[in-house]
């Protein structure tokens, strides 16, 4: 297995690369990570089953997408692959430090500057990718709020019915949500779309985005993501709402986007996040 890494790695950088250390490194929930070397270049390494392969070419293909935005930072794909039983993604290092508030505030300014680029006509992208270990549908579709009630929403709705959890009936939900963004004006922009402080980091004083979930959707939903699971330093806020104010009611449609998250975590997971999506369902049917 290692070889036929060395020498995926090898023939993407056209130099030689032997791995001499590798340790494991923390990569979340889903993946096995490992730091490879050879004293002189030091790579990030994703591993999973075979299977896996379609996860780690859709990162590439989003982390690529980040890259050529040319506005933040994000780890370069060396090479992505399979050996005999197992898939892999190889990403450039880059060494984590403990961010000051200016790196914050910076953070906030170049997500703006991402968002700001709506070149794009509709919401979706280029392919299905997913959302943690969850596929995510992303057809093409004019309409927000018609693509997210359907395809965020009802999708995630319609996964946890097949495991027997039903929130209720998922027409009427999809629905209120689609209302709950009916006179929100959005023009499609490229979203990170798992943007919680897990996934951002920072060298050399630049911010670092990683594991993103893409597609062209509604800004919004980046930066409600980054209050889900408690909120990013002030500063982080104020870099982003100085360059790119958002629109007035953003706090309800906010409750919507991370029931999207949590249902996410709710078919991932079980437990205690079933009983936190009817609470934010019901929060969403008493306000719409």
């Amino acid at each position: 297995m290692w070889s036929t890494i060395e020498q995926h790695i090898q023939a993407a950088t056209e130099q030689p690369f032997s791995i001499q250390h590798k340790e494991i490194a923390v990569g979340g929930d889903i993946n096995l990570c490992f730091w490879l070397s050879n004293h002189q270049q030091k790579y990030f390494l994703k591993l999973n089953d075979k299977n896996h392969l379609s996860h780690f070419e859709s990162e590439a293909y989003a982390l690529k997408q980040i890259k050529s935005a040319h506005q933040i930072s994000c780890p370069e794909v060396i090479t992505v692959g399979t050996t005999l039983d197992k898939s892999f993604l190889v990403l450039s290092y880059i060494p984590f430090e403990t961010p000051d508030s200016h790196d914050w505030y910076h953070l906030g300014q170049q997500l703006a500057q991402l968002h700001k680029n709506s070149s794009h006509g509709q919401f979706g992208w280029q392919h299905d990718n997913f959302i943690g270990d969850t596929r995510q549908p992303n057809k093409w579709q004019s309409n927000w709020r018609t693509f997210f009630a359907e395809q965020r929403i009802g999708w995630q709705l319609q996964l946890l019915n097949e495991k027997s959890i039903k929130l209720g009936d998922i027409d009427h939900i999809t629905q209120v949500c689609h209302d709950a963004l009916l006179h929100h004006q959005v023009t499609p922009c490229l979203v990170h779309g798992d943007l919680w402080q897990g996934n951002i980091g920072f060298s050399e004083h630049k911010p670092v985005i990683f594991d993103p979930a893409c597609y062209y959707g509604d800004r919004e939903v980046d930066i409600a993501m980054t209050e889900l699971f408690g909120l990013l330093p002030d500063d982080f806020y104020q870099g982003y709402h100085l360059e790119f104010p958002l629109s007035p009611n953003y706090e309800q449609r906010k409750l919507v986007y991370n029931f999207y998250h949590i249902l996410n975590h709710a078919n991932l997971f079980g437990g205690v996040y079933i009983e936190q999506s009817k609470a934010v369902l019901a929060r969403i049917l008493s306000i719409h």
